[in-house]
């Protein structure tokens, strides 16, 4: 996202924090990610998508105090766990954790000397864009809607497009190393992370481009 252009992503004070929220929203998730998640009746590994209410509230809480230094960006991470939780806000058992992350929002905006929750709202949508692309090619979504933030994204092969185009037209190189496992059953965690830690690597290379969705 530092390649995207200024018409797309403008320069204000406040870009070094929200390229650091883009970049570390989810910084709580290590743990998790180290400890690895196996469900106790499959003997599969769980993903972000399939692990616990307990854990997602967990990792959420974690992700905030590593980002203290940058009160704005942890006030970007922490309107991010409300974005992507909303779905749980009727829920009795996530009540304490909304209220939790609004006060801690509110409280890191005010620490970041930031006057208005509506432009903390307004970059957030970066930090969504970022994550987006991230999870788009990382997990080859074929087709990602923008979900607000004003930017879809599409996957083939290596390729990851952004529509509407935030590059003026260029193309830039992304990278992730990787562990590669077979779909196995794993007796525990323990035994997950004894496979998983003598893995072969991999670095799965892309581009990501501007351009119209493609056809279908």
């Amino acid at each position: 996202m530092r390649a995207w252009s200024s018409s797309h992503f403008p320069e204000s004070p406040r870009k070094v924090s929200i390229l650091n929220a883009v970049e570390q929203h989810d910084c709580g998730w290590a743990v998790a990610d180290e400890a690895l998640v196996v469900d106790e009746t499959t003997g599969q590994l769980l993903d972000f998508t399939e692990v616990s209410d307990a854990v997602k509230r967990d990792t959420s809480s974690r992700g905030l105090e590593p980002l203290t230094s940058d009160p704005y960006a942890a006030a970007l991470a922490a309107q991010h766990r409300l974005h992507v939780y909303r779905r749980y806000g009727d829920h009795p058992g996530w009540r304490a954790f909304f209220e939790e992350m609004t006060a801690a929002r509110d409280s890191y905006l005010h620490a970041a000397r930031g006057d208005s929750l509506d432009e903390l709202l307004r970059d957030y949508w970066f930090v969504r864009a970022g994550d987006l692309a991230s999870l788009a090619f990382c997990n080859n979504w074929a087709d990602t809607p923008d979900d607000g933030c004003g930017y879809s994204f599409y996957v083939a092969e290596t390729s990851l497009t952004v529509v509407p185009d935030p590059l003026d037209g260029r193309t830039v190189d992304i990278a992730i190393d990787a562990r590669v496992i077979d779909n196995q059953y794993f007796a525990s965690p323990a035994d997950a992370r004894r496979v998983v830690t003598s893995a072969s690597h991999v670095r799965l290379e892309g581009q990501v481009r501007g351009g119209n969705a493609p056809r279908t």
